[in-house]
């Protein structure tokens, strides 16, 4: 086993998610590279020795120049404002070291087009943080799809709902400022990163945002509130997605809804051990979705529990996640999501914005 000096930007919800992970993953996966906790950065001083003190880190910065360009410092994760992402990621490529970026890539297209130029000049490992997919009965939908258990598929429905603004009352904040932080910038990415990664490229769509509350305590709100696109994918599949971040009631509202020809899935994020699946076959008074629970026969399972049904949560997404990206690194050979399949995300999200804006159908730009 070799270790590997782990950088760490940004030390709030996901930069924890991802320093617990970096500590965790070796052990659950016995991975061939092991982390070592190197350097960690946040805004200020004082935030980042207490997320160093906190997380285990040997060392805390509040410039990200000194981390990414630290000899110690042999891979980066990216978890800073989506504004930040593509001068952290040019730098660290062009020190040759591999890059794990949260979603969504940059602030725009444009962004995250130079990002992939740059991290495929590099030839290094480079990853997109969509975690979501990686529940284990979410790789297990994908791979019944990919095996046509429900024949071929005829239909797509997807979603990425929250309530963390529902309340109209709720003070404006950086969430309610710039497109990038809208709902298409935020919430989207996942559900179309699924929906790509469940049944493929996006040919053309139709998409609808609006903005709910103009005006919040503090402030004029500037981005979108909800939105909804309607699809057809390049293999002929209908479908449609619906995205917010006022869907009051729900928390994680990350679901989808598939249909073949011989059999369906159901899946929800607040129910992330279980998928639900329909065959065509047997007597017609006995069909009906039957609740999978997930267990070690399921993708990514075993490591974490020997018990079915006991459930894997949120964290062991993230940490299934770093193990990807340290095999990519470990073995040269690129893992999906690379940051090309993250720019696939952010054409469908950018085609989405001037559909709205021309109120017409689009076609996705192919890569």
């Amino acid at each position: 086993m070799a270790d590997i000096g782990i950088g760490i930007l940004g030390g709030g919800y996901m930069g924890k998610a991802h320093s617990v992970a970096m500590a965790a993953v070796g052990a659950v996966f016995n991975t061939a590279l092991r982390p070592r906790l190197e350097m960690i950065c946040a805004s200020t001083p004082e935030s980042a020795e207490r997320y160093r003190a906190a997380y285990g880190f040997a060392r805390a910065t509040d410039d990200w120049r000194e981390l990414v360009n630290d000899p110690k410092v042999d891979a980066i994760v990216i978890a800073t404002p989506q504004s930040t992402h593509r001068a952290i990621a040019e730098v660290a490529f062009a020190l040759g070291k591999p890059v794990l970026c949260e979603k969504p890539m940059g602030a725009d297209l444009t962004d995250a087009a130079a990002m992939t130029e740059a991290a495929e000049a590099a030839g290094v490992a480079n990853m997109v943080a969509y975690n979501y997919i990686r529940t284990p009965a979410s790789q297990y939908a994908r791979a019944l799809i990919a095996e046509g258990a429900i024949g071929e598929i005829t239909w797509f429905r997807g979603e990425h709902t929250e309530d963390f603004l529902a309340n109209p009352d709720a003070p404006a904040n950086w969430r309610t400022e710039g497109m990038a932080n809208g709902t298409m910038g935020d919430l989207a990415p996942h559900m179309i990163n699924a929906a790509l990664a469940l049944i493929g490229p996006l040919d053309s769509l139709v998409a609808e945002l609006e903005t709910v509350h103009h005006t919040r305590p503090g402030g004029t709100v500037t981005n979108d509130d909800h939105g909804q696109i309607m699809c057809r994918f390049a293999n002929g599949t209908m479908g449609h997605m619906f995205f917010s971040r006022i869907a009051t009631g729900r928390k994680m509202g990350y679901a989808y809804e598939v249909t073949g020809t011989k059999g369906a899935i159901r899946f929800d994020q607040e129910d992330q051990n279980a998928i639900w699946l329909y065959k065509s076959e047997g007597p017609e008074a006995e069909r009906g979705f039957r609740k999978i629970l997930t267990g070690p026969a399921h993708p990514d399972y075993e490591p974490f529990c020997q018990g079915p049904g006991h459930g894997t949560g949120y964290q062991d997404q993230i940490i299934i996640e770093a193990r990807d990206f340290l095999q990519a690194i470990h073995t040269g050979q690129p893992v999906w999501p690379t940051f090309r399949d993250g720019l696939d995300v952010a054409r469908v999200i950018d085609t989405a914005l001037t559909s709205a804006q021309s109120r017409s159908w689009q076609t996705i730009p192919k890569g």
